[in-house]
């Protein structure tokens, strides 16, 4: 029997992996770019946040929120970390649960997953661009600009749209709606979101962790803790990429920091006190509490001169930087684009798929594993579990 694998990323890679594990199966994978797993190398900002201990608890979104737990019931975060470790990679498990390779190279990861792909049941066939699927009766003819080849089983992987500067592409979407199949719409995730707030580019690249609070039309919609990241156009950072899949769809958003989540307003106004007998000036108020960039910027929103001597500062001043400090709020607009997005929300309708096996309700015979379908996960190695699980799922049971 003959598997085809359009799609050399995560779940492609994994996918090959599980089929050739049956001896008899010809497993041939298909990549359209010059080398395997582009966006792998690329993730997590060449970290490569592989998995998280916690996926299978939940975590991921679609039309259908339960589809994916079949598939991490069977390949959960524990049992890869352990088939990662057979194909020779070392990783660390941080206390978030976020799990990376030891070697904090993305690379590691593509490198084990490549030298276990030279098999000698699995060809790997790079710019290697599919125009056309379909199916002739029990066979899949795969048909590039020179040549056809033919299949006894076909695996969609071919990833999302998110990334195109890295590979992100709409032929997954486009092969599988060729066979009947329908896709939900499409949007950026994990990607960051613009500002409105004109002082945003002031504070390019200056990072802080605070609480972040998003507000949807005045009520609070999700609130975390973590590291936001200020860039030319409006935020970034874990805890915004955690809300950018639904943050400005439709109505009002805002987003309220608090720069110090876990000091009171009075203990920082106590601190500020001190300062007073210092002989400094309002642009060195928050030296020594937050990034000096940042600090400078609160000053200047609260409509503080930069030279005023801090002893001169009213008491109303210093409670209006305060509150700055606690609750600086800012009006979202839209998220970055799919350039920019590291997950798309959206794909091929999970329905019309097999949780149990992966397989088309649609033309028997046919595979789709990883982002082409509608299944996004949480910030922190969610995405990448899911195309681990999904794409050996699909290799298995492809390759029975």
């Amino acid at each position: 029997m003959t598997i085809g694998i359009i799609g050399g990323g995560a779940a492609g890679m994994a996918a090959a992996l599980a089929a050739a594990e049956q001896e008899n199966i010809q497993i041939v994978l298909m990549e359209r770019q010059a080398r395997l797993g582009r966006k792998l190398s690329a993730t997590g900002n060449g970290r490569c946040n592989l998995s998280n201990i916690h996926a299978s608890k939940g975590g991921y979104h679609g039309d259908d929120p339960h589809f994916h737990e079949y598939a991490l019931s069977q390949y959960p975060p524990e049992e890869t970390l352990q088939w990662f470790s057979g194909l020779g990679l070392y990783t660390v498990t941080e206390a978030s649960g976020k799990v990376y390779p030891y070697s904090d190279q993305a690379n590691s990861v593509v490198d084990v997953l490549r030298f276990s792909l030279d098999h000698p049941n699995i060809r790997v066939l790079t710019d290697f661009e599919v125009m056309k699927v379909k199916k002739d009766r029990d066979r899949f003819l795969v048909t590039t600009k020179d040549r056809t080849l033919e299949f006894d089983k076909l695996i969609i992987a071919c990833g999302g749209l998110a990334g195109t500067k890295l590979g992100g592409t709409m032929s997954g979407y486009k092969l599988l709606r060729s066979f009947g199949h329908k896709c939900t719409r499409l949007r950026p995730t994990l990607v960051q979101v613009k500002t409105s707030w004109p002082g945003v580019s002031a504070l390019k690249g200056v990072r802080a962790n605070c609480r972040a609070g998003i507000y949807h039309n005045g009520a609070l919609h999700r609130e975390s803790v973590g590291e936001i990241q200020f860039t030319e156009f409006g935020l970034s950072g874990p805890v915004i990429y955690e809300i950018s899949r639904d943050a400005c769809q439709g109505g009002e958003w805002e987003c309220r920091l608090d720069f110090l989540p876990d000091l009171p307003a009075q203990s920082l106004s106590d601190a500020l006190m001190m300062k007073r007998n210092l002989g400094l000036t309002a642009e060195d108020l928050f030296t020594g509490i937050l990034h000096n960039r940042l600090g400078r910027v609160l000053v200047k929103e609260a409509g503080i001169k930069a030279n005023t001597p801090i002893f001169q500062l009213y008491d109303d001043q210093l409670e209006d930087v305060i509150s700055l400090v606690k609750g600086f709020t800012v009006t979202l607009t839209e998220p970055l684009g799919m350039d920019a997005a590291q997950v798309t929300a959206g794909g091929i309708v999970t329905s019309e798929f097999d949780p149990i096996t992966m397989e088309s309700k649609l033309v028997p015979g046919l595979y789709a594993c990883g982002e082409v379908l509608d299944v996004d996960g949480d910030c922190g190695g969610y995405n990448l579990q899911w195309a681990w699980s999904s794409g050996r799922l699909a290799g298995a049971c492809a390759s029975r």
